[in-house]
């Protein structure tokens, strides 16, 4: 995890942008979809780099038990995940605690920042990208590390429950936003809690992408 919350912050902050001068592309110039093209490949980026860490990581406890990185359609699981849902108006309820406790801060995150100009400025096309990058990408790389490495990984030296608490906490804390804290541990427990009842990456995902589009879709309003 250590491993790879470093490559995380080397290649958002330095590979990618590094990559982007040494072509001749200046972010602060780019246009609104030229900013969600960008935020697009460096998410896919994070996001293959976190999968090449965590294969060599586990390649000496192959065959992994065949729990471990499941994506099914099969089984029960569509019903979590209307479960989960139904606690979005609870998690939004805490995001709005969570900034009444911490009102303000120095600057909105850039990537934050670029979303909402281009959803002020109604630029279509960056705003579909930023839904991919938003909605699925953050959703599928954040749910392989978080729920299928993390949070079983923990079962080993803790109960189940306290794997969830803590994968959940770990999950918050690699968004480096204190005024998203509470919630986010929050939605790490929640979809801890149904990866452990469905035994399905898909599940959690799913849930997850149904929030990060909500909140996209309050960000549009």
């Amino acid at each position: 995890m250590l491993l790879w919350i470093a490559f995380f912050w080397f290649v958002g902050s330095w590979i990618i942008p590094f990559l982007a001068h040494a072509s001749g592309f200046n972010k602060d110039s780019l246009t609104h979809r030229g900013q969600a093209l960008y935020s697009l490949l460096t998410d896919v980026t994070e996001g293959l780099a976190g999968i090449a860490i965590l294969h060599p990581c586990l390649s000496k406890f192959r065959p992994l038990p065949p729990c471990w990185f499941r994506f099914s359609l099969k089984g029960t699981w569509h019903f979590d995940v209307g479960l989960g849902c139904l606690l979005f108006p609870l998690v939004n309820f805490l995001s709005q605690l969570n900034i009444n406790m911490i009102p303000s801060l120095p600057s909105p995150p850039i990537g934050v920042l670029s979303v909402e100009q281009s959803i002020d400025a109604r630029v279509p096309v960056a705003m579909a990208l930023y839904a991919v990058v938003v909605s699925v990408c953050a959703s599928v790389w954040e749910e392989i590390v978080f729920r299928g490495f993390l949070l079983p990984s923990l079962t080993r030296y803790m109960p189940l429950s306290w794997s969830i608490v803590v994968s959940a906490i770990a999950f918050a804390l690699a968004h480096f936003n204190g005024q998203r804290l509470l919630l986010l541990v929050f939605l790490g427990m929640v979809m801890g809690a149904v990866f452990a009842r469905s035994r399905n990456l898909l599940a959690s995902t799913l849930l997850h992408s149904l929030w990060n589009g909500f909140v996209f879709l309050d960000m549009m309003k």
